[in-house]
Order: C-alpha cells, then structure tokens, then sequence
C-alpha cells in the first residue's frame, strides 16, 4: 500500500506492526539439518563463517537469522500468537483463470526467491535458517464454493498453524465460485514476507502467470537477490553498532510506556477476544489539506498523521513524554530492489508534547524526532530492547513501544491478464500492539480515521472515542495548524464517549466505575459479574487486603479474584490477599465496620512444590536466587529466559505454562500463584471430565488408547472393544462424545496435558499411543517422556511411522533398517519417540515395547479422509478431483524403476497393533497392507471420482511424489493379511464416496 509517508512507505501496510513484547526462543530439541541440495544457488547456501555463542559451527547449508526473523522464530516458540504472524494476501478474480497456470507461476516465483523455501532449525537454542530445493510443483488447493461461505473459508485456512522446521512458509487456496468467478488465497508466514515483499511478488506472480497461460517464455526478469545474503550481511555487521546502540540507549533510556486506560476485569477464563477497529469517515479534502500543510513546513503527510497520532495520545493519557512506534525498513539500495523477505524494522519516536504547544509547533517537534529516527533505523529494534534491559518495559510490565501510527495506502492486489481484481481482507485474530493510528487512505474518494487495536487490553468504548477524537484532530489541523493543543476541538457532542476537556477516555470509565470504595482494587472486583461488593482496607500495619462478598458460592475464588487483579492493575494497586466473605460488617447506621474484619493474615512467602520449583527455576536459569516479591526483568531476565524458565517448569511440573505467562506475571509469588490456579484448574477439569464408567471402574487388562477419537485410534478402540478387552480412551472434550461404545470409558485430554497423561497411564494395565500432533514435534516428545515416566506394567505399543526411515539408499526397506538422510523433522520425533519407549521396555516392570510403523492409512474415518484430500498425496487426490493434467514420474527415472506408496488399511492396523499387546515385537515392525504406484492410485482416484484428466510421464520427479520404497512387513504379516472389504479399491471407495457426495 504505498504512501509518500517516507523512504520506508511500502512496508507500512497491512503487514507493518513488527513484534515488541514477545520474542525469543526455547530450549533446544535435537533437529536434523537436511544437507543443502546441489542444484540450489551459491548465494543462498554458502555457510555463514565462525561458530555462534554455543560453540556451534554453522554447516554447508546454514545461515544465520536476521534479527527481524529470529523476533518471528522465537515468537512462534514464546507461544500466545495465534495467526498474528501469517500473512495473507486475498484477491477475488473475476474473468478467465487458469489454475494450472497459476500452480507453474507459483512454483516458479519460489524457485526465484529461495526464502520462499527455507527451513527453520536450531542447535543450542540458536536459529538457523537453510534453503531447501525448489519443489517440482507448489500445491494449490481448490474448494468449489458459494462467495457466501468465502470469508469462513479463507478465515479458517489463514489459521491454520505452520511448520516452519519443514520449508512451509507459503500456501495456496483458490476458492471457484463459478466458471470465471475466483478468489485466491497465498498465505506466508511473516518470517518470510513483508509488506514490500507482497508487491514484488504480486508483480513477478503476474508476469509468471501470462507465460504460463499462454504457453511463452515469461519476459525477463531481474536477477533475484536472495534474503539469506541480506542476513548474512546484518549478521557480519552487528559487531560494529555499539555507536549506534549507545544513541539509541541514551534516547530511551528514561522514557515509559503511554498510560492507557486499562480495561474493565474480564470474567475468570474468558475467552480471548481478536483485534479489533473503529474507523471515522474524513472529509475528502482532509488528506489533501494535510498534504499541504505538511510540503509548507518540510514534512511529509506521513509526519502530519503522526503528529495527529502524539496529539491525539496526550489527550488520551495526559503524558507529556510519549513513545510511538512507526515502521521502518532494512531495504536501501538497487542491491535490495525486488528482495523477497521480512526487512521491517521498528522505530521508537519520542517526543515532549510539553508547554501547550500550537499543531505546527509540535509539527517540527516530530518531524525532527522522525527523521533522527530514520537516521538510524538500519539498527534492529530487538538490539535496542536488549540494550535497554528492564528500561524496556514500564513498571507493569507493559512494552515500551505499545502504540504505533501509520498511513495507509491502497491494498496490494494480484492482477492477472484478462482479469479484474479486487482486494480481500482477511482478519486476524491477534493484534501486535494495544493501540495502532492510522490515516486510511486506500479509497481517495472515502479517506479515514483508523484506530485498531488490542481488545484484551483496550476497551471498545475507549477505541471507539480515541478513533473519534483522531478524527476531529486531524479535521481541525487541517483547517487551522496554529491552534494550541488544548483550543483543539473534541469529538461531535452527539458521541457519548466524549468529553468537554477533551479526555475522549474519562466518559467511558466514569461510565463504568461502580460506586462505593474508589480504591481500583475494589472498583475492579465490583465490576466483576460474580462479585456482589468489595473494599480495600489498609491496616496500620502490614499489607493492603480486599475483602469481597459474591453473588453466591459458584463465583470464582479469592485466589483467583487476586490472579485477575494482578493482571489488570498496576502492581501499587494490587492487594497482598482477597478474601471471601458471606457479607460486609457495618454499623448499625451502614458504614462498613473494619473492626469486625477478619486480620489480615501476613505476606508469607509462598510454600509447597510447585513454590520450590518455581524458586530453583528462577536460580537456575538467572544465577540468581530469589525473594518471593524479586522483579523477573530486575534479575536479568528478558524473553528468551522468560520461555527457558517456562519450559522447565513445564516439563517438572507437568502444568501449561508459556513464556509469555513468566513475562507477565513477573516475579515467584505471582508466578506459583498462577501455577496454583492451573494446577486446581487441571484437577477439577479432570475430576468433572471423567465420566461415571459405563462398566465398570478401570478393570484388569485395561488398554489406554491415545487419540482415541482419531484416524487410528478409532480402528484400535473398534477392534479392541470387538475383542472384549476394557479399554480407557483419551481423546480430545470436543470430540469424547463421538466414543459410544461398550466398555470403553472416555477421559478427556490432550497431548499437552502431561500430568493427565501420567495418570491416564498409571491408571491402565496396557498402553497404545496413536495421538500425533503432526506439527508441533516438542509437544510430541514431550507427552511421550511423560507417558514413559509413568509406565510400569504391561505393554506398551507406540504407532510411528515409516517416515522414520527417511530416505533408505536401497528401494526395499527391511524392518529396523537404520535411518537415511535427510530424516524430516517429523520422522526425526518419531524415532526420538521410539527411542525412549524401547530402552524403557522391560525396567522397573514395564512389559515389551513395540513401534509400529505405517504408511499412508485408508479408511472410511473423516480424518483419514481430510488427509487423503489435503495430505502427502493431497496434491496428486485434488489434480484428479478437478481434472487436471497428472504429471507422474517416468519408470527408470534416477535409476528407480518403480515411483509410488505404501498403503494400510487402517483396519488392518488396529489389528496388528492389537497383536502387539499379546506379542510384542521388542523393537520395529512395519504395518503395510500393499503398495500402490502412482499411475494405478492415479488410475484408481480419477475412476472413483468420474474425471478423465490426461496423464503425463516425465523424467523428472515431483517432490510430493519423490517415494520409491517397498516396506517387508514380515513380523506382523497375519494380523495385516487382508479380509473382505480391505482391497484398495474398497477403501478409496468408501473414502472418497461422502467427500464427492459432499462437494468436496
């Protein structure tokens, strides 16, 4: 969206809020790297020299992060950002459009820019980046469906989590809502595009796309720089800006964050609301005004708007020192013209709106603290963080940097030949900053006052009254620039928001303030819906206590009433207890009678295990024992201990915890406070989870089936119900029910919850572990340590998979054969999984151990069917659904006669799983009902579905399709022998039956 803000105008767009608060990594799991493919360009595989702070030498492949994709790495691993970080980029097409095309420009755009297919690893809890090779072709999805259902669909698929440790950093939906009717969907993650990234790549897309459809070498295009050369670059600089850092230091070093009001106390265990905005309608003259205003003074229209934003903020906080961040940009240069990555950088604008200034006196104020800004913005904003230490943040907690202001130009969109185009916004739940100003100025005809922000943090009514004032700010500028601040006009009387002296903030918190006891501890309990009264007392010795009456004995405990006042109040405010009573004592003329209060009891330091462990972590990872009441940031902590410490709590105590959640409540006590809340959460939630058994409670010879509910775990449960054997399911709350049969009892959880797994473990005589996140490979190793910990009887079977073989250098695999380079990283957790069952196996009376190891599973199971739509032959099921050419590989080609799967019926799989119980295998065993090469599973699908596309052979082999091994499954041949009904074309059959009957 360009604007004539500044050099930096391209990347303030949607994509320019950058990560303040949260950033940094977590502790170390073992990752293989992929080694660096030979066909890949120097320039972007060429090892970065020396070794990093672990000691770690980087490999042949190995780059190091840029400071602005390590903020989004260690993002992903401090937890709580949701989709915040995908970027999507949504276009509705209307004219003729070619998907296969589409499908070869887009698979030509990422053999371009090799950040487009780039993994993400770790040694030491040190990132590295490593280029993998251009994918044959890049999968693009197409779903049939009404423009009605678009938003729900793109919403759903803009959240759908990344794999970054395997290369995927972009995707591709097409939504058909006719013949020439389509929208498009490529979704990135933020680590590999930014906002300047998004026109290069709209730009290039279209001129890929032209020669595609019309069969043509695509016009020249320019050499692409390489993001990785960029990251080189910054890295081999870094230690040369001590200079710099010192200014940046100096600058910030006393300056807090902006005072915003704080939002009214959300119930207990409120869902987490999204991002949200107000916009107000500006006079189509406005921008032009301001345009004007800003060419007679030597400032941009950018500098205007931001000038608006810092009036607007003082009259919202009454702060005369404030902070705002704006966006900027690593790009400079022809050197970086066309570069394909995240260059965005934030800077910290402070000024002094002191002395009652005029518009244009503060005008030259900001436009002198811009420019010094942008004199150093090639330093990165998380160097500046570190730098500052504990001065980065105010005395609450809250980032230094938590509002920000941008103008924002006409959306980037993808225009293709023949076509119209026009923009999707796609919405994500997760705001980046509390409060973000922004000038709208996408439409020329309909300009606007925008105000988006973070509806955690900021209540509705102050947004809506902020947008409001923003906008009669920049009316009034616009018309006279030499009215002092305070002559400023305030928003249309007609918006109840406002105020008379201007404070667009006051209405809507005297609105809300409940009467009785002013103190901010007792205003926020009142204005809990639980909450009948509430008063803070502060004794003439000791600490500030509440006291608090509830509407009845269901509400929320006086632990958890403090747990919320901590987390929304400043910390002067916050009281030692809360403590419950059935009423107030008063006198008998009504006044509240302190005398009849129960003492308050004194501010001892907390005890009990998770209290210890919260002490040793602290001691062990900051070198520094604690007080209960000890500053996390004044010890030396910043986010990457925020997420190490959380980790090891994590896994000691068996307790959800992020790092974010040790940002936030900062110090020992209020830290085991909040894993006394999660630890009392999680025993009731299991306790009222846990249904009264439909037979009996838990009897002899009990099976617990992990994933009960899923592909594998359904089959498994069936064939051990049919069987007889007591089975203990887990599965997810969501999905319990779908788990109706039997003698079969439900405990509802889920892989990340280690201490249900524990006892879900302890609680069975025979263990079969099917869950997998797919994704999130910590979380499997993680559940599988805790499940080990607990075993000690029976068997245990663990279903993996044969993607724990890697890539074998023979084409016929025998059962335990050793791993192959490259392993991915979800065979690396697999054999990772393995290896702690199996030296397990047979200590401290465990019984054997087996791996099962499948292949590609079939059965008539919606989540089998998910995968065969969407899943490693995902590409290979939606060409034959839609009719398009096959390409296949040619028989011989790179020396292998035969491309194709390995397949099991997930029947079949239930049984030999089950057979494991009885006899288990004490080591490796693979599950495989046959193998299938890709002509005949393309034969079989374009049959079943009724299309007739053309196939194609070809010498070279797409990477979906790069599978050339035949699995001997010897050990568990009898239960695997097929029965009526398990032919492969069964099966694809009743697979692919209700998603045709569906429109899938």
């Amino acid at each position: 969206m360009p604007t004539d803000a500044d050099p930096a105008a391209r990347d303030r767009q949607q994509l320019q809020r950058e990560l303040l608060r949260r950033a940094r990594a977590g502790t170390a799991r073992r990752t293989t790297a992929v080694p660096a493919d030979a066909d890949a360009p120097a320039d972007t595989t060429a090892g970065a020299a020396g070794a990093d702070r672990n000691g770690h030498t980087p490999q042949a492949g190995e780059v190091p992060l840029s400071r602005a994709q390590r903020r989004m790495w260690l993002m992903e691993r401090l937890g709580g950002a949701g989709d915040s970080y995908h970027v999507p980029f949504a276009t509705r097409v209307r004219g003729p459009f070619d998907v296969a095309a589409f499908a070869t420009a887009l698979t030509s755009l990422v053999a371009r820019h090799a950040i487009l297919r780039t993994r993400y690893a770790e040694h030491g809890g040190e990132p590295y980046q490593e280029v993998l090779p251009t994918p044959h072709t890049v999968p693009v999805h197409v779903v049939d469906t009404d423009a009605a259902d678009a938003a729900a669909l793109l919403r759903r698929e803009t959240a759908r989590p990344f794999d970054l440790a395997a290369g995927d950093a972009v995707r591709a939906l097409v939504l058909r809502h006719g013949p020439q009717d389509h929208t498009l969907l490529l979704t990135f993650h933020h680590i590999a595009m930014d906002g300047a990234s998004l026109e290069t790549v709209a730009a290039e897309l279209a001129v890929l796309y032209t020669a595609a459809a019309d069969g043509t070498s695509p016009q020249p295009l320019a050499a692409a720089p390489q993001y990785a050369d960029h990251a080189r670059r910054e890295h081999d600089d870094l230690p040369g800006l001590e200079t710099e850092l010192k200014h940046w230091g100096d600058l910030l070093a006393d300056a807090e964050p902006p005072r915003l009001p704080r939002p009214a106390p959300a119930e207990p265990h409120a869902a987490v609301r999204p991002a949200a905005a107000h916009s107000v309608p500006l006079a189509p003259t406005v921008p032009e005004a301001l345009r004007a205003l800003g060419a007679q003074r030597q400032a941009t229209l950018f500098a205007v708007s931001l000038t608006a934003a810092f009036a607007a903020l003082h009259r919202l906080t009454g702060d005369d020192d404030l902070v705002i961040g704006v966006a900027g940009t690593h790009r400079s240069g022809t050197a970086m013209r066309g570069l394909v990555g995240l260059c965005v950088n934030t800077l910290p604008v402070r000024v002094d709106v002191s002395g009652g200034p005029s518009f244009a006196q503060l005008l030259r104020r900001v436009n002198d603290a811009l420019l010094e800004a942008q004199r150093h913005r090639h330093i990165p904003f998380d160097l500046v963080l570190e730098r500052l230490g504990s001065g980065a943040r105010g005395a609450d907690g809250t980032a230094l940097v938590r509002v920000t202001s941008d103008v924002l130009g006409e959306p980037t969109v993808l225009r293709l030949p023949g076509t119209s185009a026009e923009y999707v916004d796609v919405p994500s739940d997760g705001a980046k900053f509390t409060l973000s100003y922004g000038l709208g100025l996408g439409d020329a005809d309909r300009p606007e006052a925008l105000v988006q922000y973070d509806a955690n943090t900021l209540d509705d009514t102050v947004a809506e009254a902020a947008a409001r004032d923003f906008a009669a700010l920049l009316h009034a500028v616009a018309a006279d620039p030499e009215l002092a601040l305070g002559e400023l006009p305030v928003p249309d009387p007609q918006d109840d928001t406002a105020t008379p002296d201007g404070d667009p903030a006051t209405d809507a918190r005297e609105a809300s303030a409940p009467e009785g006891d002013p103190h901010p501890a007792a205003q926020a309990l009142r204005a809990h819906p639980k909450v009948a009264d509430a008063v803070v007392v502060r004794p003439a010795q000791g600490p500030t206590v509440a006291y608090a009456v509830l509407h009845d004995s269901t509400g929320p405990s006086g632990h958890e009433l403090l747990g919320l006042l901590r987390r929304s109040l400043a910390p002067e405010d916050v009281p030692a207890a809360v403590t419950l009573l059935d009423a107030l004592p008063r006198t008998a003329a009504g006044p509240l009678d302190p005398a009849r209060l129960p003492g308050p009891s004194a501010a001892s330091a907390p005890t009990g295990p998770r209290a210890e462990a919260v002490t040793e972590t602290f001691n062990a990872v900051l070198g520094v024992r604690p007080s209960p009441d000890d500053d996390f940031f004044a010890l030396g902590g910043h986010s990457l201990k925020a997420v190490q410490l959380a980790e090891r709590l994590r896994t000691d105590l068996g307790l959800p915890l992020t790092g974010l959640d040790v940002l936030q409540a900062r110090t020992p006590r209020a830290l085991t406070a909040l894993l006394d809340e999660r630890a009392a959460r999680q025993s009731a939630a299991k306790a009222a989870s846990r249904p009264a058994p439909r037979s009996r409670d838990i009897r002899p010879g009990t099976v617990l089936v992990t994933g009960a509910t899923g592909g594998v775990g359904a089959y498994v449960v069936r064939e051990l119900a049919a069987q007889g054997r007591p089975v203990l399911a887990l599965a997810r709350p969501e999905s319990a029910h779908l788990i109706a049969t039997e003698g079969v009892d439900v405990i509802e959880g889920d892989l990340s919850d280690l201490a249900g797994l524990r006892d879900a473990v302890a609680q069975a005589d025979a263990v079969v572990h099917s869950a997998c996140t797919f994704t999130r490979h910590d979380v499997d190793l993680a559940a599988m340590e805790a499940m080990v910990g607990a075993w000690r009887r029976g068997p245990f079977v663990f279903v993996s998979s044969v993607d724990a073989y890697g890539h074998p250098g023979t084409d016929r695999v025998a059962e335990e054969a050793p791993p192959h380079e490259p392993v991915s990283p979800y065979g690396r957790a697999k054999l990772d999984c393995e290896a702690m069952v199996l030296r397990a196996a047979g200590t401290e009376g465990r019984g054997g151990a087996s791996a099962v190891r499948s292949p590609i599973v079939w059965g008539a199971h919606d989540r089998l069917r998910e995968q065969l739509r969407w899943g490693a032959i995902g590409t290979l099921y939606q060409s034959a659904r839609q009719g398009l050419p096959i390409e296949l590989p040619r028989p011989g080609t790179g020396g292998h006669d035969w491309y194709g799967a390995a397949w099991v019926h997930a029947a079949a799989l239930a049984r030999a799983v089950t057979e494991c119980l009885d006899r288990p295998v004490h080591g490796v065993a693979n599950a495989c009902s046959g193998h299938v090469s890709w002509r005949d599973l393309a034969q079989d699908l374009t049959e079943l579905l009724g299309t007739r596309p053309a196939f194609h052979e070809s010498g070279t082999v797409p990477r979906d399709l790069d599978h050339r091994w035949h699995y001997d499954s010897a050990r568990l041949a009898r239960p695997l022998r097929p029965r009526p009904g398990e032919d492969r074309r069964t099966v694809l059959a009743e697979m692919i039956g209700p998603m045709a009957a569906g429109n899938a």
